[in-house]
Order: C-alpha cells, then sequence, then structure tokens
C-alpha cells in the first residue's frame, strides 16, 4: 500500500496529443485536408536470462546470454477530411515481421480449428473509422478503433514513454495496442481550471479463449477470425482533466457482461463470465522534468471455473491452456526523467533526458481455488523491476533510448532476469495539406 501511495504522490506528466484518436481541437485543427504519417520502433537486447522462466525448476529461469533484435512495430497512419465535419481515419501496423495467418472454424469437420496463410507478412489494420465531429465538444465515430483503457494503449506512441519497449507489466495485463471495432462518441467539456476530453465506447467484447496464467486477460482480444463475436459487447470509458498546464489526471474503466458469449465456441462455458477493468493515471510534464505513472487492476468473474474450461481446450486451438486464470491481476508503475538541456544557457547541448521506472505486476494476484480449479497461483509470475536509462532527442519527434532493466521474481526467490537495450524510434505527421 505503501508503494502505491509513492507512486499515485509522484506520478504525473503532460497532456500529449493522441495523433490518430483526434479528441483534441488543436491536433483536429493541425492540418485543412489531409496528414499522413506513423511511427515506429528498433530494439536490440542483450540478456543473462533463457527463454523459459517456468522450465520446471524453483530456481526460475535459467542463466544464459543471449542476445534478440526486433523491431516491436512500423505503423502507417493517416487522416482525410471530406468536409468540416465529416473526416476518414487509418492507421495499419506491421508487427515483427514474420508471417501473417487467418484461422478458421470448420464446422464441417467437428468445429476443429483450421490455419490458413493468408497475409505476407504480419499486417494489423490497427484503427479504420469514419467520425462525424460537429463541433469540439462532441464526435461520433464508427469503426476499428483503440480501446482507451490504461496509460499504454491511449498514448502508446514511443516517445510517450522512456523505456525503449511499453511499460512491462499494463502490456502484459491488457492487450497492447488494444483495438476492436464498435462505435463511440467523444469531446472536450468545459474551460481552462475545468477541462476534460471523455470517451466512451462499445465494442466487440474480450474473448475468454485467450485468458491464461501468464498475462490475465491480456491475450484475449479477437481479430484472430474473419469477422469478431459480438453477442456480449464491451463498454469502456476514459475521461482526461487537463485544466492545470502541464498536467492530466486520467481514470478509465471497461466492463463486459458475459465474455464467455464472445468465445469460439459459445457452447464451452456453460456459465458467465463477466469482466471488469480499471486503470487510473497522471502525468505531469514541466520545464525540467517529466514523470508518469498508472495503476490496473480489475475481475474477471467465475475465473476457476474458466480455468478447469481453458485447460481442456483443443490441442489445435491457438490459445495457451495455461492455468490457473486469476480472478483479479494487478499492475502499477512510474517514471520520471530529467530534461537536462534545460538546466543550461546553452541551446547548442544535446536533448539528453536520464531516467527511471519502477513496475510490479501479477497477473495471478488472487487467485481462486475450489472443486473446480485445485492449482494456487504461481509465485514466478510476481515481478517487481527497476530500468534506468537514457533517451537522446536528437529531433523532437526522433528519439534514440538505452536501458538497463532487473526483474525481481517470486519476491527474490527465483534468479533475477537482467537486460541492457538499445532502440531507436519515432513519432512524426511527414505530410499535412
Amino acid at each position: 500500500m505503501k508503494k502505491l501511495l509513492t507512486i499515485a504522490l509522484l506520478t504525473a506528466s503532460t497532456l500529449s496529443a493522441n495523433a490518430q484518436q483526434n479528441t483534441d481541437s488543436t491536433e483536429y485543427d493541425s492540418y485543412q485536408k489531409f496528414r499522413i504519417g506513423g511511427y515506429g520502433e528498433m530494439v536490440a537486447s542483450f540478456k543473462n536470462y533463457g527463454i523459459n522462466r517456468f522450465n520446471g525448476t524453483a530456481m526460475g529461469n535459467s542463466s544464459t546470454h543471449r542476445a534478440t533484435v526486433a523491431i516491436p512495430r512500423f505503423v502507417v497512419a493517416g487522416d482525410y477530411k471530406f468536409n468540416a465535419h465529416w473526416s476518414l481515419g487509418v492507421e495499419v501496423e506491421f508487427e515483427a515481421g514474420g508471417t501473417g495467418s487467418a484461422i478458421e472454424l470448420e464446422n464441417t469437420e467437428n468445429g476443429e480449428y483450421e490455419t490458413e496463410v493468408e497475409k505476407g507478412g504480419e499486417v494489423a489494420l490497427e484503427q479504420f473509422h469514419i467520425s462525424y465531429r460537429p463541433n469540439s465538444h462532441f464526435t461520433l465515430r464508427a469503426g476499428h478503433m483503440i480501446v482507451p483503457v490504461g496509460l499504454t494503449n491511449s498514448h502508446h506512441e514511443p516517445i510517450l514513454f522512456f523505456g525503449t519497449v511499453r511499460p512491462e507489466g499494463e502490456t502484459t495485463l491488457l492487450p497492447s495496442t488494444w483495438h476492436e471495432t464498435g462505435l463511440s462518441i467523444s469531446g472536450q467539456l468545459g474551460r481552462r481550471w475545468t477541462s476534460f476530453d471523455y470517451e466512451a465506447m462499445v465494442v466487440s467484447g474480450l474473448n475468454p479463449n485467450g485468458f491464461d496464467r501468464n498475462t490475465w486477460v491480456g491475450s484475449g482480444r479477437q481479430g484472430i477470425f474473419e469477422a469478431d463475436n459480438f453477442t456480449s459487447p464491451g463498454y469502456a470509458a476514459r475521461i482526461q482533466y487537463k485544466g492545470i498546464p502541464g498536467l492530466r489526471l486520467g481514470a478509465s474503466v471497461y466492463y463486459c457482461h458475459n465474455a464467455g458469449s464472445n468465445a469460439d465456441k459459445p457452447q464451452t462455458y456453460n456459465f458467465k463470465i463477466p469482466v471488469t477493468l480499471w486503470s487510473v493515471d497522471a502525468q505531469y510534464q514541466h520545464r525540467y522534468f517529466t514523470a508518469r505513472g498508472n495503476i490496473l487492476s480489475g475481475n474477471v468473474g467465475n475465473s476457476s471455473q474458466l480455468s478447469a474450461k481453458n485447460s481442456r481446450l483443443s490441442n489445435l486451438s491457438p490459445y495457451s491452456r495455461t492455468a490457473p486464470i486469476a480472478q483479479r491481476g494487478v499492475s502499477y508503475g512510474m517514471e520520471a526523467g530529467v530534461r537536462l538541456k534545460n538546466f543550461t544557457h546553452n541551446h547548442r547541448m544535446p536533448d539528453i533526458i536520464p531516467f527511471a521506472r519502477y513496475e510490479y505486476y501479477n497477473p495471478q494476484q488472487k487467485v481462486v481455488v475450489d472443486k473446480y480449479s485445485s492449482t494456487p497461483a504461481d509465485p514466478r509470475l510476481k515481478t517487481s523491476m527497476w530500468v534506468a536509462g537514457i533517451n537522446y532527442r536528437p529531433l523532437p519527434y526522433l528519439v534514440v533510448k538505452a536501458d538497463y532493466t532487473t526483474r525481481r521474481i517470486a519476491d527474490g526467490k527465483c534468479n533475477n532476469e537482467n537486460e541492457f537495450a538499445i532502440g531507436v524510434a519515432f513519432t512524426n505527421w511527414f505530410w499535412k495539406k
């Protein structure tokens, strides 16, 4: 509890305009007809641990030196105004290279899974929506959109966090970037000291087939089939206070009445699976420093029955089937960086920002043990971690990052996991008219 209070007191940063969401009037008015841009990341990591923390030993991951290099994502984005009130937004993500595929249920073959390679590369339509915006107070949007639950989903571009990768806890417990199809309303309310942004939406709900031991609900996003189930939609809402210059306070919530209705085969679950998620976050940006942080938690109903069912899913299914699934997961973290350039009067000094980040997360914070599921929580999922590093910004929209991460597993009962990483990232609009 003391850590939570410390994070709540220390966290804050500026309201950064999310280019794809377009709820900010200044952002919407920054172009006349269209704009084209995007963002991307490249990361190389040098690690002292193996690939499997659950290798059967009580000590956790093995001590192994290895290195990885990846392009986590490259995104092309664009907005087009049909007229003063109607607009189109598109965002296409190329993620981690590899080969993409589509999965179908073959009902003529007893409902077995069948994978078809249909895409030359892992490409995802992250956003595609049409918006009607009569004024800055109200926007009606239909299509494929970002679900604004949590700090990272709402502000996911790589110049909006200090680390070489997105915050680990939140992106473990939630889909990231989380995008679903549906309908939303958004806008701005108030003026000056009472200024708020709001957003509310109804979208395709989570699929509990993907809930598991390691990621809680983070692997439950739909999208692997050609059409998403909408039997039990998800309801999401976010509100942000931004009346004080440099400060933004945010809160978000998600609710799905019965996620089991969205399963590949709904008859798998003969009980309700209500899902509730909530998150609060704060950001503050001063001339000399930036700080931000958030807390995330929620509840999965009838989690023990869900664990029993998911452990018996078909071996051909694309899900991990690891149990138990927790009733509650939790993640919290904060980061702060100091902008050294502004402490001097030398305008030629490089823009260098040393930073530190702390995170705690556990996808099995509360596990129900009963007649349906007798497996207790695995302590190896309890992770606390420190990240320290440097951001160098040669341009406002380009950043070179380096950081060192150390993870403490199971309250120190397992081997620590350490790594050094370097990366480069950008976020920019290339062309506006």
